[in-house]
């Protein structure tokens, strides 16, 4: 059996604290929001995703798009596409123990990037890699998995699953709503907040989830993305 396949399965035993308490008409508001707005997207930016493909190959050997398992609602694991920013074949040992410390209150979150759970001074990433972390570029392929409904355009973000295997209990309920690409937390000044404010942050929005919410959230990312703040 994988390791993949472990981890799936040890999740698959733990259960959603609280589930959101949305009505069919938000759910379908929300979902509308996201096809229209990720079909148009992916249309729109066809030229931009060519473009940031011959960078990559150009820059570094291996595929353009990276695939990793994440964690999404309800604990249901899907396969989130990213552009590729790190070398091929690189290892995720050393990140792995960087998360399960941060969780567990024992690495130094100064070593952290301001969204947490990449590290600073990553080797791993390429040259290219880092100008698409800083400009959130490296996202952009997540819009095919919110056009298949594996995300939404906001929601918390999809962790791993070795990091989920060591969340305590009370921050289940971030898995009441489908992980986004954006979020509450990534607009609040993520880059002066604490791990517990940002997992807060997303619980608030799982409770409080509506079509208004998540565009006042996109809304608000615009000039985030723009000025890079708290960009990897």
């Amino acid at each position: 059996m994988s390791a993949s396949s472990t981890e799936a399965g040890s999740l698959s035993t733990t259960r959603v604290t609280v589930a959101a308490g949305e009505s069919r008409q938000s759910v379908a508001a929300c979902r509308a929001l996201d096809v229209v707005v990720s079909a148009v997207l992916l249309l729109g930016l066809l030229p931009v995703f060519l473009a940031l493909a011959a960078a990559i190959r150009l820059d570094s050997r291996g595929r353009v798009l990276y695939r990793q398992r994440r964690v999404g609602r309800d604990l249901d694991p899907f396969m989130v596409n990213k552009f590729r920013t790190m070398h091929s074949g690189a290892g995720h040992e050393t990140h792995r123990q960087y998360v399960i410390g941060l969780i567990e209150g024992q690495s130094d979150t100064q070593d952290a990037e301001p969204n947490f759970f990449k590290m600073a001074n990553d080797d791993r990433v390429t040259r290219v890699g880092r100008l698409l972390r800083k400009s959130s570029l490296d996202e952009l392929p997540q819009l095919w998995n919110v056009l298949r409904g594996d995300m939404s355009l906001v929601g918390p973000r999809p962790p791993i699953p070795y990091e989920v295997e060591h969340y305590p209990p009370h921050w289940f309920e971030r898995f009441a709503v489908k992980p986004g690409m954006t979020g509450l937390w990534q607009v609040s000044g993520r880059s002066e907040l604490t791990l517990e404010e940002m997992i807060a942050l997303d619980v608030e929005y799982a409770r409080s989830r509506s079509v208004w919410l998540n565009l006042r959230i996109l809304a608000r990312t615009v000039p985030v993305v723009f000025a890079g703040r708290g960009a990897a």
